[in-house]
């Protein structure tokens, strides 16, 4: 993506838009680095390589921004928050799984970003990550199949005929008949427990390196809520014999040396976390079965407060960055 110039006042909606893809970026940038570090397999290597890029283009996109707005340029991360000397902690394979992880998460943030832009140069920024990451996602997908990594979504039967839903048992969950799930509530489920498993893995690796004994156990934390998402989801398949995206904690070295500061490790973590609770608000709102609502449901306070625990953690360590924000005006009749 090439650099490109902008003259332009901002809104509170591009402000905040523009500073969680850069504050985003540097924290990917830094996590890609390290990864690019330790990769063997070429076709993995190029994929990160163009993830690499990509980041890197974004961050010089919006620093440009920055500077002609005379906008304070977010720490975000930098070279202090990765060690790429570090023993490896992740198998090849991994990154791929990765890189669609964080894709995804990136694609909700741009898509959601574009409609709410007034400016059209800002906008069309916006457009250009978007179909950038798009690119890198079908990307990675198409390793993933070419290697044999990827398991596909469940089969179900194409319906012979249109049919209208007749009874109101439609909607049962906990009591009486209860239907197998439809496709976008199987769609839903498998996009959640596919995200989690790498979540999972991820909190593994970060638990068995992070510094901070506090910081340790919320990963620690994390990876038990995220084991019993990834339980109770694939009950809803396995139930009626549908298979459900296979874990992949065995891709996890056994180092203990950590690659990356805690500050990164926890905020990564937030980060995903609180885009969890997008996903399964999503699913909830596709959601047609009344005991599937209550797991999202529940999926979601578990993530809320986990979330807010963490960002204790990072303020108590000075770590948590402020976002723009409106003006206190109570403050200032205090002045």
């Amino acid at each position: 993506m090439d650099k490109i110039n902008y003259s332009f006042g901002l809104t509170s909606t591009e402000l905040g838009k523009l500073w969680v893809t850069y504050t985003g970026n540097t924290m990917a940038k830094c996590v890609l680095g390290y990864f690019l570090s330790q990769v063997d397999d070429e076709d993995i290597k190029n994929v990160l390589e163009d993830a690499f890029n990509l980041c890197e283009s974004i961050i010089d996109n919006i620093t440009t921004i920055y500077k002609q707005e005379n906008v304070p340029i977010p720490i975000g991360f930098t070279e202090e928050d990765a060690n790429i000397d570090a023993p490896r902690l992740f198998s090849d394979r991994f990154y791929l799984h990765y890189l669609k992880y964080t894709s995804k998460a990136g694609m909700n943030i741009y898509t959601i970003a574009i409609p709410l832009m007034t400016n059209t140069d800002i906008r069309d920024l916006f457009i250009r990550i978007l179909h950038s990451t798009v690119e890198l996602v079908t990307q990675v997908n198409d390793v993933l199949m070419q290697k044999g990594f990827l398991i596909k979504p469940p089969i179900i039967p194409i319906p012979e005929k249109v049919e209208f839903v007749k009874k109101q048992g439609y909607l049962n969950g906990f009591f009486g008949n209860v239907r197998p799930p439809h496709a976008l509530e199987i769609t839903h489920l498998y996009d959640n427990i596919e995200n989690n498993v790498t979540s999972k893995a991820l909190l593994i690796a970060f638990s068995q390196v992070a510094k901070f004994e506090e910081v340790q156990k919320f990963l620690i934390r994390g990876k038990e809520i995220t084991t019993k998402h990834i339980e109770a989801a694939s009950q809803y398949l396995n139930r009626d014999n549908l298979p459900s995206p296979l874990l992949l904690d065995d891709l996890v070295s056994t180092s203990t040396f950590a690659p990356f500061s805690d500050k990164l490790m926890i905020w990564h973590k937030i980060d995903m976390f609180s885009m969890k609770v997008r996903t399964y608000a999503n699913a909830l709102s596709l959601n047609g079965r009344r005991d599937i609502g209550a797991m999202y449901t529940k999926f979601i306070m578990d993530i809320g407060i986990f979330v807010e625990d963490g960002a204790n953690i990072m303020i108590d360590h000075g770590w948590m960055e402020q976002a723009p924000q409106a003006v206190d005006r109570n403050k200032l009749m205090k002045e």
